[in-house]
């Protein structure tokens, strides 16, 4: 379904844009282009006074909370770098932002999430991050799920591999709610004021 509307309660939720996931390659658009289309949406949501919520995937130096279960791909352990789960610069220091930290691939299940943007009374969000086919497909299928009417930034998402990007936007996303790109979001919002 192409992109239609933005309800006057929507939020913006972008997901994992933080030194560790930004700094890997990724396709079809580089973790800079997401992050820059991410934080010019950020700015329009903040100008208007919508919600923005950053959401950073995080787990104890022990991997402890990581997520359990065995997959042929592994798990979730490992040692990573200090640092690596900070939120990027050109998004992280707002003060009404809200920050919400996941130990899984969506951002809803375990997290405050839900009850943060319930308490704004946000109807829609509008979702941006890396990686499309994980974190964003995940938080997209559960936002439905939880009753969210939900947009899809196609062009401020990426992912580690081009037909895991296109599966989901072509496949997985018209299922789920709209999509559309940055300038579209940005055309609507602008219709808000």
């Amino acid at each position: 379904m192409a992109l239609t509307a933005l309800d006057p309660r929507t939020a913006l939720v972008v997901i994992d844009l933080q030194a560790g996931i930004v700094s890997a390659p990724t396709e079809p658009y580089g973790g800079s282009d997401v992050v820059a289309r991410s934080a010019e949406l950020a700015d329009a949501f903040r100008a208007r006074g919508l919600p923005v919520v950053l959401v950073r995937v995080s787990f104890a130096a022990d991997g402890a909370d990581a997520v359990p279960g065995r997959t042929e791909a592994g798990g979730a352990g490992g040692t990573r770098p200090e640092g690596w789960d900070v939120i990027v610069d050109e998004l992280a220091g707002h003060p009404g932002d809200i920050t919400v930290t996941k130990r899984n691939w969506g951002a809803f299940h375990g997290t405050g999430l839900d009850v943060q943007l319930r308490r704004r009374s946000v109807t829609q969000i509008v979702l941006t991050g890396i990686a499309t086919s994980i974190g964003v497909e995940s938080t997209a299928r559960a936002a439905h799920e939880h009753g969210y009417h939900v947009t899809l930034a196609t062009d401020a998402m990426s992912d580690m591999n081009a037909d895991a990007h296109r599966n989901s936007v072509e496949r997985i996303f018209p299922r789920l709610g709209e999509t559309g790109t940055t300038a579209e979001i940005l055309e609507l919002l602008s219709r808000t004021d």
